[in-house]
């Protein structure tokens, strides 16, 4: 299966159907692949046993998953690397999310939908991709993307990192170098091999003094939407009045 993904060609030799279903929108036509992938057996029943008892899953999905890991452990070679957040672009510009599963990414994403209708839309609701290209850093959607499903299979130039914390206020501020990367690290698949690691940390300096991040602390009404936009907008603090 030939798939197009951040612009990288990326040939997957799979087994199952459901990475055919999970990657239609990805399907592309070349001659080179710039990244061939192969899960075996073992790797798929590896991953499987990663779950409890009772809640494994099917070895599609599993051989989805091992996919995506092997192709995120590659990425650097591309000036790229995975963020687990929900990407949402608005009027050009893609805004990341980030932070610990069941903090609220997927929820906060809606509330931009929500709020600012069709001017926003969700690149990726959880695992995006960000390259550079050129002198700029692109959001890239991908088809693994959380339970919800949303993914378009665009990019636009990534033009801050927010971070988010629940809280009963809307309040957002910008963050120093050192908590951003502090913050960064929990949501970035680490490659092993040295000299992807090694570009991996030359990936991650760079994004950290190009792209401004932010810390978002957040209810589920609309209203945090709005303080989101205005302070990432403005470059400052932030919050609901």
């Amino acid at each position: 299966m030939k798939l197009r993904i951040a612009d990288i060609n990326v040939e997957i030799c799979h087994r199952y159907p459901y990475l055919e279903r999970l990657c239609r929108d990805y399907r592309a036509d070349f001659e080179h692949a710039d990244l061939t992938v192969n899960v075996t057996d073992r790797e798929i029943a590896r991953e499987q046993k990663n779950y409890p008892a009772g809640s494994e899953p099917t070895s599609g999905y599993a051989e989805a998953v091992c996919a995506y890991r092997r192709i995120c452990l590659e990425l650097p070679r591309f000036d790229a690397f995975l963020l687990h957040a929900a990407v949402v672009e608005h009027q050009g510009c893609a805004y990341a999310f980030a932070a610990p599963s069941g903090t609220g990414k997927s929820t906060h994403a809606a509330l931009w939908q929500s709020v600012f209708g069709a001017a926003a839309r969700i690149l990726n609701g959880d695992k995006p991709i960000l390259r550079f290209i050129g002198d700029r850093l692109l959001a890239f959607g991908t088809p693994w993307c959380g339970k919800e499903g949303w993914n378009v299979n665009d990019s636009a130039p990534l033009a801050a990192i927010c971070f988010l914390e629940r809280g009963a206020v809307n309040r957002i501020r910008p963050i120093a170098d050192g908590e951003t990367v502090g913050r960064l690290f929990g949501q970035l698949l680490m490659p092993t091999e040295q000299t992807c690691r090694e570009r991996f940390l030359t990936l991650l300096d760079r994004t950290v003094r190009e792209i401004p991040a932010y810390l978002l602390t957040c209810n589920t009404q609309p209203q945090a939407a709005t303080v989101a936009y205005e302070g990432m907008k403005k470059g400052e603090s932030h919050d609901s009045q």
